[in-house]
């Protein structure tokens, strides 16, 4: 897959004023500081696509970059990708994060277009009780997702391993089967490959069943 085009579209206060759901959309959601918007800007080749910031909290809205892509295989595919506020240490009031996270359950639960929602985890660190909370969320809401691992190029990759697997292990014991994952290094583009060609094939599936309705 080729990323053709990928431009900032609007920023959404809630489910409700996104842009009209008519293509496959994916969601990218972790801890605040996880690396969200330098893996946008690696996947979209883009390096100013989605704003990075040293500070947590950076991200306060819903939003929807426009993406256009194409392969041999199979022609253009145009799709949404979405930047959803972090959750974790955030250093905002509570009445901002709870806002934030009936946004979030919201759009996760009601957004029709929803593909997958990309769940992005910290390899430097082993299991995070936030992540795997908000995980089993993502389970009680029915939402479907893929796990991230972020970056990769920060320690050894037998530290990175070691973690990936403590933490399939810890999401083992309440999960019958695992999530697709992918390990990731916005630096090195590790990943990117990966990913792209799961949002192609997933594009197709969309593709095919809306062609069914």
């Amino acid at each position: 897959m080729i990323i053709q085009s990928a431009k900032y579209l609007i920023s959404s206060p809630d489910y409700k004023h996104c842009p009209e759901p008519d293509r496959p959309e994916y969601a990218f959601i972790g801890r605040s500081n996880v690396g969200k918007s330098s893996l946008i800007n690696m996947l979209c080749n883009y390096q100013k696509l989605a704003k990075t910031s040293a500070s947590p909290g950076k991200t306060q809205m819903i939003n929807h970059f426009d993406i256009v892509s194409s392969s041999e295989e199979n022609g253009s595919q145009h799709w949404y990708i979405v930047d959803l506020p972090g959750y974790g240490f955030a250093k905002v009031s509570q009445q901002q994060r709870k806002h934030w996270e009936m946004m979030t359950r919201d759009y996760l639960q009601k957004r029709e277009n929803l593909v997958n929602v990309f769940v992005l985890i910290d390899a430097r660190h082993s299991p995070q009780e936030a992540d795997l909370r908000f995980i089993n969320q993502l389970g009680e809401w029915q939402a479907p997702f893929a796990i991230v691992f972020t970056k990769a190029d920060k320690t050894t990759q037998q530290a990175v391993s070691k973690n990936v697997k403590a933490f399939l292990n810890a999401l083992s014991k309440s999960w019958e089967f695992l999530p697709p994952h992918f390990v990731t290094s916005a630096v090195k583009k590790l990943g990117r490959d990966k990913i792209l060609s799961a949002i192609e094939e997933w594009n197709l599936v969309y593709k095919e069943e809306k062609g069914k309705e």
